[in-house]
């Protein structure tokens, strides 16, 4: 299979072994990739004890009529800040596209949007992200650190939380209780 130079609209799944706690077992929709480095959001951990009603509380947001999603943890960078992965039915304020799959929106615009019942069908809410220089993940991807597989709406915004990994894995034919953390010498 050739590899895209670059690959926003691509999700990593973090190999077994990675090597670094902070994407043990992440699935990361990557959103932006070029030159420059690049950004994505680990869908594939729960922050424990946060949920989105909670975290729009602390905007003065009333979400008292929103799911209680669980906020996800987006990555080890600036974990304060706010994420919303969502689908492309939603459009506003400093919105990334990432290709026809998703769209990327870090403003308070979408979080009262999806408060007041007027926001995106589909969502997930991360504080944080993951992010790389340029040229470091593409030197990571010649290692044992990340595996790419294709987009998938379904795994992203339908599969619970702690079987993203796993479920992403299999869609790619892959049984990931059959990965090993390193690997061999003949």
């Amino acid at each position: 299979m050739d590899l895209p130079p670059f690959y926003a609209g691509q999700i990593l799944l973090a190999m077994p072994g990675i090597g670094d706690d902070n994407f043990d077992h992440s699935v990361i929709a990557l959103c932006a990739h070029d030159d420059n480095g690049a950004l994505g959001i680990d869908i594939g951990t729960e922050i424990q004890g946060l949920g989105l009603r909670e975290l729009l509380a602390s905007f003065d947001i009333d979400g008292a009529q929103v799911p209680d999603k669980p906020v996800l943890r987006g990555g080890p960078v600036e974990p304060r800040r706010g994420f919303v992965l969502h689908s492309l039915d939603w459009g506003g304020q400093e919105m990334l596209q990432v290709d026809d799959h998703w769209g990327l929106s870090g403003s308070l615009d979408i979080l009262k949007a999806i408060a007041e019942g007027r926001g995106p069908d589909s969502y997930i809410v991360a504080l944080g992200y993951a992010g790389w220089g340029a040229g470091q993940l593409e030197q990571e991807m010649t290692g044992h650190g990340w595996f790419l597989a294709p987009p998938d709406n379904r795994l992203i915004f339908e599969t619970p939380t702690e079987k993203r990994w796993s479920a992403a894995f299999a869609a790619s034919g892959i049984d990931a209780a059959m990965l090993v953390s390193e690997g061999g010498s003949a």
